[in-house]
C-alpha cells in the first residue's frame, strides 16, 4: 500500500515510530510532515494528505497534530475524504468497518507512540464492512 503522511510539531516522533512500523510491513511513504519541533501551520501539512489521498495518489492517509482535531478538521474539508479521529484501535476498527475511513487522525498529546502504531495497523488491515453501512457514508458527501 502507498500511505501519506502529514504531522505537525506535535508528531515528529509518532511519525518516526509510525513510518518504521509501515516500512517494515512493506508500505511505500509519502511524508508531507514536519521533522522539527519548531511550531508550523497543521492545515500546510493535512491538506497535501488529503490531495493524496482524493487523487489515488495514495491508498490511505495518516494525520497527526496535537489534539488530532484541528487537522481532522482541516483533511475532512476535501469531498472525497473521510477522516476518523482515533485514540484507541477499537475506534480506529469502526471508523473503517462502519464510516470506510479512509485518513486516520491521531491525537499525538493524548495518546502513546506505541498506541498510535497499534491504530494504524488495525486501521489498514481492516476492511469496510458495507451493507447497511454503506447507505450512510454515500449520504455523508454533500452533493
Amino acid at each position: 500500500m502507498i500511505i501519506s503522511i502529514g504531522n505537525d510539531h506535535a508528531g515528529p516522533n509518532y511519525k518516526k515510530a509510525i513510518v518504521q512500523f509501515l516500512e517494515k510491513q512493506g508500505h511505500q511513504i509519502i511524508n508531507h510532515g514536519t521533522d522539527t519541533f519548531d511550531s508550523v501551520d497543521y492545515p500546510d501539512f493535512g491538506h497535501p494528505v488529503a490531495e493524496d489521498v482524493a487523487n489515488k495518489k495514495a491508498d490511505f492517509g495518516i494525520v497527526i497534530c496535537g489534539s488530532g482535531n484541528g487537522i481532522a478538521m482541516t483533511v475532512n474539508k476535501h469531498q472525497e475524504i473521510r477522516a476518523a479521529l482515533c485514540w484507541t484501535k477499537e475506534i480506529a476498527e469502526l471508523a473503517r468497518l462502519h464510516n470506510d475511513a479512509n485518513i486516520i487522525s491521531i491525537p499525538a498529546r493524548f495518546t502513546a507512540i506505541e498506541q498510535a502504531v497499534q491504530m494504524v495497523e488495525t486501521f489498514l488491515n481492516t476492511a469496510f464492512e458495507g451493507g447497511r453501512h454503506a447507505t450512510r457514508v454515500n449520504k455523508i458527501a454533500c452533493q
